[in-house]
């Protein structure tokens, strides 16, 4: 956990390819209007300490996560609806200022892309053993969470 809480960043963001640009919440408010920033950086910031508290009693860290909000026209409200609380990184093994934390999620596949020399090119395939680690890094962190296999929920939800 911070010290001081979770720190609230806002960003903007950029066209695909590129990275998102953050933003001051002043600037934040000065685009969508302070009524609707304020709603953000408290839905944020109390969506990521509730997870993070949760994850972390189960082994989980949640860290650099971002959320994406829109606007429901129909009633006003700020949605959240993408990119929610990832990265993840097993507590166990990481340490307090090292990058060689392992992630538990789909930064494995960005780093076989890097080291492959193919992150950024079109129609590239991954290796099934990629596949497989990917989903097993993503399967482990649900059990986690959740207390049980995917298995058990999916029967759980056919009853």
């Amino acid at each position: 956990m911070f010290p001081n809480g979770p720190i609230y960043t806002p960003s903007t963001k950029a066209p695909v390819g590129q990275k998102d640009v953050n933003i001051s919440p002043l600037q934040a408010a000065g685009m969508i209007g302070e009524k609707h920033a304020s709603r953000i950086e408290e839905l944020s910031l109390s969506i990521y300490t509730a997870a993070a508290t949760y994850a972390r009693q189960r082994g989980i860290i949640i860290a650099d996560t971002k959320f994406e909000f829109a606007l429901d026209d129909a009633t006003d409200e700020v949605v959240l609806v993408d990119e929610v609380l990832t990265p993840f990184w097993d507590a166990a093994q990481w340490q307090a200022g090292s990058d060689e934390a392992p992630s538990l999620d789909k930064q494995y596949v960005r780093d076989y892309l890097t080291s492959s020399g193919l992150k950024g090119k079109p129609n590239v395939e991954l290796p099934e053993a990629v596949v497989i680690e990917t989903a097993k890094k993503y399967q482990d962190v649900f059990e986690r969470l959740t207390g049980r296999t995917l298995e058990q929920t999916c029967m759980a939800l056919g009853d």
